[in-house]
C-alpha cells in the first residue's frame, strides 16, 4: 500500500536493464520508488525481508541514476550484493575498512572516475571528513539508507553511527534519499524521516504476512534440553540452514555440536579473518556448506534466496528483531521453518 500516487512520476525502466538483473518486471514498490527517486523525491519503504528493498535503490543506478551511494550495517550483504550485481554487468563496489590500501585505493579511483553506479560504505566510514569530501565531489545523485531502522531510538539494532546521516547527507549536497527497512512502527517511521530530514516522502509500505513460513516455538527447560532439541531438528536435512547464536563464542559451540553430529556447519561472525569470513559466506551460497551459525549481525547480512530453515538457539529480543531474522529463510516463496 503506498501514500503518493505518482502516475504522472512514472519513468521508463528499459528491458535490457531488467534482463540484466534478472527480472521479468519490477514488483510495484520497486516500480514506485525508481519513479520517486527519477524525479527528485525523498522515499520511504517499509518492505518485508524477501519483498525486494534491495532492488527498490539498485534499479535507479542501474538504469543511469549514478553514482548512488549505499549506506548498509551488514558487511556480509554488502559483499553478497556487489558480487551479485557484478555478475550482472552492473558496476558496483564496497568501502571495507577491512580491506588493503591497494584495493580501497582502487575502489576510490573508479568511485572518482565516474565508472561505478554504485558504491556501499558502512555508516562508520562516513565519520571521516576525508572520506565525506571526497565523496561529495563527485555528487552522488542519491543516497540509499538500508536497515533505517537503525538510525531510531524506538527502532530494533539501533546504531549510534547512523546519527549522523543526517548531517553526511547534508555534506554531501542533500541529494535525494530512500530510507529501506523491512519493519517500522509509525513512530519509527516518523523518527527516521526526522532524524534524515526526508522531504515529503514518497511512503512505501507492503505487508508483512509470509505465508510461506512456519514459525514455531519450543520449549526447553535446561541446556541439556536446548541442545537434544536442535539436535533433533539438525536430524533432519531439511536443506541450507541459518542458525543464529547470541555471541561469537556461541557460534563456534554449536557449529562444533553440528560437526560432531557430521553435518558440514561453520560458525559465521565478526571475529573470524575477512578472507576466512569470505570463503565461508561463498560456500554457504554455493551450496557446499549446508548450515552457517551466526551472530544477528552477520546472519542478516546472508543473502541467499532458498535458505530452507532458520533456527534460534535463544529467544532474540523482540518480536519485531525475530520477524526480521527469521525473514532470511524462504526469500524464493518456498516453504521454510522458523524453529
Amino acid at each position: 500500500m503506498a501514500r503518493h500516487t505518482l502516475s504522472s512520476m512514472e519513468r521508463e525502466i528499459p528491458q535490457s536493464v531488467l534482463q540484466r538483473l534478472g527480472i521479468a518486471s519490477p514488483r510495484p514498490a520497486q516500480r514506485e520508488a525508481f519513479s520517486a527517486l527519477s524525479a527528485g523525491r525523498d522515499v520511504l519503504v517499509v518492505l518485508p525481508t524477501g519483498g525486494g528493498k534491495s532492488l527498490c535503490y539498485q534499479l535507479p543506478a542501474a538504469c543511469g541514476l549514478s553514482p548512488a551511494i549505499v549506506v548498509s550495517p551488514l558487511i556480509a550483504l554488502m559483499k553478497d550484493q556487489v558480487d551479485a550485481l557484478r555478475r550482472r554487468g552492473v558496476a558496483a563496489a564496497r568501502l571495507a575498512g577491512s580491506a588493503a590500501p591497494p584495493e580501497r585505493d582502487r575502489v576510490w579511483s573508479q568511485f572518482e572516475s565516474g565508472e561505478l553506479a554504485l558504491l556501499y560504505v558502512a555508516p562508520e566510514a562516513l565519520t571521516s571528513r576525508r572520506t565525506l569530501a571526497r565523496l561529495a565531489a563527485v555528487a552522488p545523485r542519491y543516497l540509499a539508507v538500508d536497515e533505517a531502522h537503525c538510525i531510531s531510538e524506538w527502532g530494533e539494532s539501533f546504531r549510534p553511527a547512523y546519527l549522523a546521516l543526517g548531517a553526511v547527507r547534508r555534506a554531501l549536497g542533500d541529494p535525494p534519499t530512500i530510507a529501506l527497512t523491512a519493519t517500522a512502527t509509525p513512530r519509527t517511521r516518523r523518527d527516521i524521516a526526522r532524524r534524515l530530514a526526508l522531504r515529503d516522502p514518497v511512503t512505501i509500505l507492503g505487508g508483512f504476512d509470509r505465508p510461506n513460513l512456519q514459525l514455531t516455538a519450543i520449549q526447553v527447560a535446561s541446556e541439556d534440553a536446548r541442545r537434544q532439541g536442535l539436535a533433533r531438528a539438525l536430524s533432519v536435512n531439511a536443506g541450507p540452514t541459518v542458525i543464529y547464536a547470541p555471541t561469537r563464542r556461541e557460534t563456534e559451540r554449536w557449529a562444533g555440536a553440528c560437526r560432531r553430529q557430521g553435518i558440514a556447519a561453520a560458525a559465521y561472525h565478526a571475529g573470524l579473518p575477512d578472507r576466512e569470513r569470505s570463503t565461508i559466506q561463498d560456500d554457504f551460497l554455493a551450496d557446499r556448506l549446508s548450515i552457517i551459525v551466526a551472530t544477528t549481525a552477520f546472519g542478516m547480512g546472508v543473502d541467499k534466496p532458498d535458505v530452507r530453515r532458520v533456527l534460534h538457539t535463544v529467544p532474540p529480543r523482540s518480536l519485531e528483531a525475530y520477524y526480521q531474522e527469521a525473514g532470511r529463510g524462504g526469500r524464493d516463496g518456498a516453504p521454510a521453518e522458523c524453529l
